[in-house]
């Protein structure tokens, strides 16, 4: 394991990311408070692993202009536009569906906020990967997004799609992108991250234990 993680930590920095580990997920929130500047626009993506870590309580303290786009409280326009702001914010923060051992990171999107965020916007983007999104490669990356992260992330949207219904991806044994055809589903957009043009924008938080899915 400790190999293991060493190995995508030091392919992460070479791909011009920068990247830290912690054992374990409460030593994830004093890591970002300590990376993100009281006053900054910070917005997130919909993820499992932030909350689970405690970061979104993190961003809702008063210390930061957290454009929240899950507050029921504001209206669908509201919403929708903090959702917008994801691409301008200072500091975006999601997690990733897959990260590689060559140090990529692989995420697959139905709306496409996260991943247009992840590409380009932000000043800075940190994402917090639990342990158990690593794998060997992309064609894993590929597989664990048809078999593990789709399906789960239907069942938390309430989606009406064949994986919800079945656990696993109808194009499991096709390409990338086979999958189904219906307006439920989530798979839309395919984002690999691999050597970075702008060093250190992406900041790769590595947990060592499991986080989301």
């Amino acid at each position: 394991m400790n190999d293991m993680v060493n190995t995508v930590l030091e392919n992460l920095r070479k791909n011009r990311m920068l990247a830290d580990y912690v054992p374990t997920k409460e030593e994830v929130m004093p890591l970002v408070r300590s990376l993100i500047p009281a006053g900054c626009v910070v917005a997130t993506g919909g993820s499992a692993s932030l909350n689970e870590a405690g970061v979104i309580d993190l961003l809702r303290s008063g210390d930061y202009d957290f454009r929240d786009r899950t507050d029921t409280s504001r209206t669908p326009e509201e919403r929708e536009a903090a959702t917008r702001a994801g691409a301008t914010a200072d500091v975006y923060l999601c997690s990733s569906n897959a990260v590689t051992l060559a140090g990529e990171l692989y995420n697959v999107d139905g709306n496409c906020n996260r991943i247009t965020a992840i590409a380009y916007g932000p000043k800075k983007v940190i994402l917090v990967v639990g342990i158990n999104k690593i794998v060997p490669d992309l064609d894993a990356a590929i597989r664990r997004v048809k078999t593990i992260a789709a399906p789960l992330n239907t069942k938390r949207l309430g989606c009406n799609t064949y994986c919800h219904e079945t656990g696993v991806c109808m194009g499991l044994e096709g390409s990338m992108t086979d999958g189904c055809s219906g307006p439920g589903r989530i798979c839309c957009n395919y984002l690999i991250s691999a050597q970075q043009r702008h060093p250190d924008r992406i900041h790769v938080i590595l947990v060592g234990e499991p986080l989301g899915f």
